[in-house]
């Protein structure tokens, strides 16, 4: 991890000599969490749970992150590739339907690893690469044949948003490109007698409050590049930070005025209608009161 590369910020950062790149955390492989996570599309969840580890770090920095605790290096335990691989088995142990990993494209080499190890003590679950899209296809290929299913977010078509929201102008069309390379390496779903996926692509778009216009250019990008060739998660889950909470009541502050409330159930029913509209079949929509923070894990070393 010299010169660092691996994401898309590609900071040169001497990751492996202790230097922090723009994702916060340095080589040393940080977990925060490793557990049944019950949380995710129902074909991934299921009955049992989906085994998700969440890695400390994330090159991305959006400022309405809903996990800002490990987003920004805060939390987690330095663990060993041989420890990631003990987790891996005891996850698949507990009943996981699959291995859910969360962030992790600034671990490639160690995940790799770790997963290497696991198999040769026979570890069999599906790999879900569970990811905000902003990757670079180099190091996605780097995963191709370890991971089965591919759970990419496609935040933004527009690079104004991209840079205001998330500091990343070129969002959009890194992730484009991510999301070809992950369907050519996973090109159909494939789902088993339990209709669990276990093979394919997920992309998932969260709407954000007051962009619904932008949702649906999400919407029809996904549909009509990928057509049925992928399924499509219209989330309404977005929870402001409690820091825009505040900066609101205080009508005062840098962060956008938008983003300090929640998704009204009317914008949420626009994007489902328009998504009905233009044929999206292969999908998945969030019922009832998912905006809430006890939705987000609690990131204190469970399981690591």
């Amino acid at each position: 991890m010299a010169g660092c590369t691996l994401c898309p910020r590609s900071c040169g950062a001497d990751r492996g000599g202790g230097q922090k790149g723009r994702c916060h955390v340095d080589g040393k492989l940080r977990v925060a969490r490793a557990a049944l996570h019950f949380w995710e599309e129902p074909c991934i969840s299921g009955e049992k749970g989906s085994g998700a580890v969440f890695f400390s770090g994330c090159p991305l920095g959006c400022v309405y992150c809903q996990n800002q605790a490990i987003s920004r290096g805060r939390a987690g335990t330095e663990i060993t590739s041989e420890r990631l691989a003990r987790i891996f088995l005891k996850l698949e142990g507990q009943g996981a339907h699959n291995l859910n990993l969360v962030t992790a494209g600034h671990y490639v080499p160690q995940v790799l690893e770790a997963l290497s190890l696991a198999k040769k003590d026979g570890f069999s679950l599906p790999v879900v690469w569970n990811s905000s899209g902003y990757e670079t296809v180099r190091t996605l290929r780097m995963l191709d044949g370890f991971v089965d299913i591919y759970l990419p977010d496609l935040k933004y078509l527009d690079p104004g948003l991209a840079k205001q929201y998330s500091g990343a102008e070129d969002y959009p069309a890194v992730a484009k490109a991510a999301l070809g390379e992950m369907v050519r390496q996973c090109p159909s779903p494939v789902f088993n007698e339990e209709g669990l996926m276990t093979s394919g692509v997920i992309a998932r778009h969260l709407l954000l409050p007051g962009h619904v216009r932008e949702a649906k250019r999400v919407a029809s990008y996904l549909y009509e590049t990928y057509g049925n060739q992928i399924y499509i998660s219209l989330m309404n889950q977005y929870t402001p930070p409690a820091a825009f909470r505040v900066q609101r009541e205080k009508a005062s502050g840098s962060f956008p005025a938008l983003l300090a409330r929640k998704v009204t159930k009317r914008e949420y029913d626009r994007l489902l209608d328009y998504a009905a509209q233009i044929g999206i079949e292969n999908g998945f929509f969030q019922e009832g009161g998912t905006a809430d923070e006890s939705f987000i894990p609690e990131f204190d070393g469970t399981g690591v």
